[in-house]
């Protein structure tokens, strides 16, 4: 499979507005750019359809099955039934809800797993269940290399566990992480799991049904959509929690974990989403397939090309005696977020790309704990570049020339 970058880049706006024009765009990690498909979704909704949704009346109609229409799509992509997935504001917010469940489902003296791995939302609102009772172990990363190590992971499970939290993929690692895998090893400890998908599922949303994670969360807005939070959560786990939503909602899975309002639009727009997945397909693939079979093939896609414009600038910074690559050289193994330790500060290597038409970051990516696990001061931080399936070969030639002249 060969993607079609030209086709791609044409599904979003940024490409063509004057205002970008000569940047490259590597700061991904913290937001894609959004496809037109939810632009269009998003503008349609603010202008013919702002009303209270479910509404007899059309506009109200429409809007209600709009909304709908986003979580049927989106459920079905990721191999979940449509009532398993829910929105709210952002995947901390949805995060914090979570934790004030379990808080109230759990009982003293019962035992959660977190990683140091993880980005400080699906680190910090676990940790603060020590404050109920609950008793907090975590599982630690290799300093040297940022790897999450499942025998390790066996030596901190027992009869006490009952939730092991753990992200898919780093956001300043990058290593992807065998969800599938750290899944049944948790299951067969009588725990259950919550996966941060938030810095993977822009590199292809995953089939969370096969993978067999029990919750999986991540970011619209990273996935080329609105600013949602997405959250998947089987049934039989939803239903057994405490609900977190108004009283009244409480027969309603994915209204259980959604106490304020939800936004509308934003949540009608994220049907976008699935319209550039399947044009993609479309554009792409020969035959029919459902609408998992379309994420699925649009998953591999996406990552076949970022894979073959990865490994060339892991082979460049891995040489380089002055950086520090943290995470796999390998790109099969790697999603295409690379953070480096520098003897300057990330931040400061950040600001001299930026003049040579580089947009990357530097800083510690509220992964405080993971950079000073590996021995990296924060406050220093790293420099991370980070890429997505519309970045073209032209730009990772770019950056390495403009990382040449900075580093």
């Amino acid at each position: 499979m060969t993607l079609d970058i030209d086709f791609v880049r044409a599904q979003f706006p940024a490409f063509s507005s004057p205002a970008l024009d000569g940047q490259a765009f590597f700061e991904n990690a913290g937001g894609s750019y959004t496809c037109k498909q939810v632009i269009d979704r998003l503008t349609r909704y603010y202008t013919e359809r702002k009303v209270q949704p479910y509404g007899p009346y059309d506009a109200s109609r429409l809007a209600g099955e709009e909304m709908d229409e986003a979580r049927v799509r989106l459920a079905a992509i990721m191999g979940v039934d449509t009532d398993e997935l829910s929105f709210g504001p952002s995947t901390t917010q949805n995060t914090y809800v979570l934790a004030q469940a379990f808080g109230d489902y759990l009982q003293t003296g019962d035992a959660i797993i977190v990683t140091n791995q993880d980005h400080e939302a699906n680190s910090g609102p676990w940790r603060h269940l020590k404050d109920r009772g609950i008793e907090v172990r975590e599982w630690q990363i290799d300093p040297d290399t940022g790897h999450l190590d499942a025998a390790n992971l066996k030596t901190l499970l027992d009869d006490k566990v009952k939730l092991v939290c753990f992200p898919h993929c780093s956001n300043v690692v990058g290593e992807i992480n065998d969800v599938a895998a750290i899944c049944k090893i948790a299951h067969a400890a009588g725990a259950v799991t919550c996966v941060d998908g938030v810095s993977y599922a822009p590199h292809g949303i995953p089939d969370v049904g096969a993978l067999g994670a029990d919750i999986y969360l991540f970011s619209a807005y990273k996935t080329y959509g609105p600013h949602q939070g997405i959250m998947t959560i089987k049934r039989a786990l939803g239903e057994k929690l405490p609900n977190q939503g108004h009283y009244f909602n409480a027969d309603c899975l994915y209204k259980r974990f959604t106490p304020a309002g939800p936004d509308h639009a934003q949540i009608a727009a994220s049907a976008g989403m699935a319209d550039y997945i399947d044009a993609l397909y479309a554009h792409h693939a020969n035959g029919a397939a459902d609408t998992n079979g379309r994420g699925a093939y649009v998953h591999d896609l996406m990552r076949a090309h970022e894979v073959k414009l990865l490994q060339p600038l892991l082979d460049y910074l891995g040489d380089k005696n002055s950086v520090r690559l943290l995470g796999p050289r390998d790109a099969t193994k790697k999603a295409p977020t690379v953070a480096v330790g520098l003897q300057q500060k990330g931040s400061d290597a950040a600001e001299k790309l930026a003049k040579l038409g580089i947009m990357a970051g530097g800083g510690d990516f509220y992964g405080v704990r993971c950079l000073q696990a590996q021995g990296i001061d924060p406050d220093h931080g790293v420099l991370r570049v980070s890429f997505v399936h519309y970045t073209k070969k032209q730009e990772v030639d770019k950056l390495i020339s403009a990382l040449d002249q900075v580093l």
